[in-house]
């Protein structure tokens, strides 16, 4: 942000002004101070030619000497030239710093101008009559840390299949709300500017959203967001027709895993779904994605050796007409797993959604309840649960705040400390607490790192401890992408601390952050070669899986997976992506480096093979079988934990959900 100050301030105490257009930072040529010196853009770093800091008289300095942004001999007209000089108070030395993104000079009431638009290093950066360009925009808070209050009484009207009609009232704010951010469920649909109250929407027919407003000011400051609105669109035309009835079901088997494969049903609007049942039981549901058909196979793990199972197809269209049986077939299993996914048990149930999962050393799980904001202690062998203690000052985000990560200190044998993120009723947080007689001692609890920036949604949460003995933390951009590229914001990063919350001394920028640009990350997994590989949920179009580097830009909210500027030099490419309808995936795991991803609306696991730094052999698990899959851990035994997030998941709502926990043996 930009710092204010009555009188000079050091360099110390200045923040980079950023041009909207280039992402680049008003910055002294060659670093110089002497008088004269010419201002032009260029890539943001930490040196003190790029700190500016606003001074009661409306001064921008620079440098400790001190130095003011000068117009060159006083000049009022269009092109007049910037420079540095010696500050003495003139008006040419003065500026305002306006709601709307610009910077005008007092003296002329021209606006600080990139020549030409362009958005190349070196561009000189001159004063030009207020266009309302986006070479005449910057990012600045000039002293503004305030978020705007959270838009009041949102609503709908006009609900038809295709659209709907948003409202709200308005925010308030010390310098004035810029913008409104429109979302559903944690995506971005539509900002407006700050003076609308009202918008329009696509939505699509059936589909259940929840519509919330964020309002965002010009200094970047984004608020909290409003209560959710839930809607269902009609369908546009009433459809009774059931699909054609699928044919030519086989199956084959290796091990314990069938596969089936069947001919396509068709339909008088479209197919959206086939169910696969195994007998009476629902085994899974390949869904189509937009407007691509569902596909016509189906792989069932996990089952019972040496058993006969019986298996038919049902198709469905989005008005949920089911079309006729297919044929029967049967298969049986062989003696043994053949596979590389093998048995699924079922080890518990709970009412609340499990977030953050932990293996002790003597094998017993901790899990913690993100809306009841509690931890329990299972026994996966016998299923028994014992609640060991709420989490104190956890608060709801009325979306995927509360009670997250969880990680069990690497000398939990001696130290039996527990490592927790939770959201805090002002910010998420870090903290540690004792877990002595399986009873959370909350005496002991120390906050190791406060700060990190709370939303409804993109709040991340997974904590993991790396080979190297740190703690690494995924922390989501607070639905506000500036966040990600700021190297000194803790959001929309993966962060690194000592187990003392302390900062590693090896960081890339000396502060926690170990890699950014990233938008909302919640899988954390280390492979056999002590590489950090990350899942992340991207907006509308893809999510990403990555190989984190140390100081890494993994581009948000320039791109997102591949798509966006992601070829820009600088940004680091995703290791795989997947369109969000197969994906947003939370958890990850790495067993014998092969990759496990748990999706929730793709409800599957994949499993991905580590090669290199590339991930092969990709294949889809459970699809559909058990819904929206949240967290998958490594199990002692050389299997996984697996955990669901079907019920409750966006409202903060305890003990409303009806979640299941799993044993998955791997072959």
């Amino acid at each position: 942000m930009l710092t204010t100050s009555a009188t000079p301030a050091s360099a110390a105490t200045g923040s980079h002004i950023t041009g909207t257009a280039s992402g680049r930072c008003l910055d002294v040529i060659g670093q110089s101070t002497a008088d004269g010196a010419g201002i032009n853009i260029y890539d943001c770093n930490s040196q003190t030619n790029q700190a500016w800091t606003l001074t009661s008289a409306g001064e921008l300095r620079v440098y400790d000497s001190p130095k003011c942004l000068d117009v060159a001999k006083g000049a009022t007209t269009p092109g007049a030239t910037l420079q540095i000089w010696t500050c003495n108070g003139g008006t040419n030395q003065q500026w305002k710093v306006n709601s709307n993104g610009t910077i005008t000079g007092v003296q002329s009431g021209l606006c600080l101008d990139v020549v030409g638009g362009a958005t190349a290093n070196s561009t000189l950066v001159g004063l030009w009559t207020c266009n309302g360009g986006s070479n005449q925009q910057w990012k600045t808070t000039a002293g503004d840390t305030q978020p705007p209050t959270v838009p009041g009484n949102p609503r709908v009207s006009n609900l038809v299949c295709d659209s709907v009609t948003f409202a709200w009232n308005a925010s308030s704010d010390n310098t004035g709300v810029a913008f409104y951010d429109v979302y559903h469920d944690g995506q971005l649909m539509k900002s407006v500017s700050g003076t609308t109250l009202s918008t329009s929407l696509t939505v699509v027919p059936g589909v259940n959203w929840g519509l919330y407003v964020n309002a965002r000011d010009a200094a970047g400051n984004v608020s909290q967001a409003s209560s959710t609105v839930a809607i269902t669109p009609p369908q546009c035309q009433v459809d009774t027709q059931p699909p054609t009835t699928p044919g030519n079901l086989a199956g084959t088997v290796s091990g314990t895993t069938v596969s089936l494969s069947w001919s396509a049903s068709s339909d008088n609007v479209a197919v959206k779904y086939y169910d696969v049942y195994r007998g009476s039981t629902k085994a899974g549901t390949v869904t189509a994605n937009g407007t691509t058909p569902p596909a016509t196979t189906f792989i069932d793990s996990g089952l019972s050796a040496n058993t006969t199972y019986p298996y038919y197809v049902v198709a469905r269209d989005a008005q949920a007409n089911v079309s006729g049986h297919s044929n029967t077939v049967s298969v049986k299993t062989g003696a043994a797993c053949g596979s590389a996914v093998c048995a699924v048990t079922q080890i518990a149930t709970d009412t609340d959604i499990p977030w953050g999962l932990a293996t002790l050393p003597d094998g017993t799980i901790l899990y913690t309840r993100r809306d009841a904001h509690d931890i329990v202690h299972l026994n996966p062998a016998t299923g028994a649960k014992t609640t060991v203690g709420t989490v104190p000052n956890v608060d709801e985000t009325d979306g995927e705040g509360g009670l997250l990560g969880l990680a069990v200190s690497p000398t939990y044998a001696s130290d039996h400390w527990l490592y927790i993120m939770h959201t805090s009723p002002t910010d998420n947080r870090i903290v540690r607490i004792k877990l002595d007689n399986d009873k959370l001692t909350l005496s002991s609890e120390q906050i190791l790192l406060t700060g990190i920036l709370r939303n409804k949604f993109h709040n991340g949460g997974r904590l993991r401890f790396g080979p190297d003995g740190k703690l690494y933390a995924s922390t989501g951009d607070a639905q506000n992408g500036d966040n990600a590229q700021n190297k000194n914001s803790l959001n929309g990063k993966i962060l690194r601390l000592n187990p003392d919350g302390s900062v590693p001394s090896d960081n890339p920028f000396g502060n926690y952050a170990w890699s950014y640009g990233h938008r909302n990350p919640q899988g954390l997994a280390f492979d056999s070669q002590g590489r950090l590989w990350e899942q992340e949920f991207g907006n509308a179009i893809m999510d990403e899986t990555n190989l984190i580097t140390k100081g890494g830009n993994y581009g948000w909210p320039a791109c997102e997976g591949t798509s966006g500027t992601c070829g820009t030099s600088g940004y680091i490419a995703p290791k795989r992506t997947y369109v969000t309808a197969d994906g947003s995936c939370s958890g990850i795991s790495v067993v014998r480096d092969v990759l496990y991803v748990a999706c929730e609306r793709g409800t599957r696991m994949y499993r991905e093979v580590i090669s290199g730094s590339s991930l092969t052999d990709v294949q889809t698990y459970f699809n559909g079988t058990y819904g929206r899959l949240r967290t998958v851990e490594p199990a002692p035994d050389g299997g996984l934990w697996l955990t669901t997030s079907n019920n409750g998941d966006k409202d903060s709502i305890p003990n409303n959900s009806n979640e299941k926990l799993f044993h998955v043996a791997l072959g």
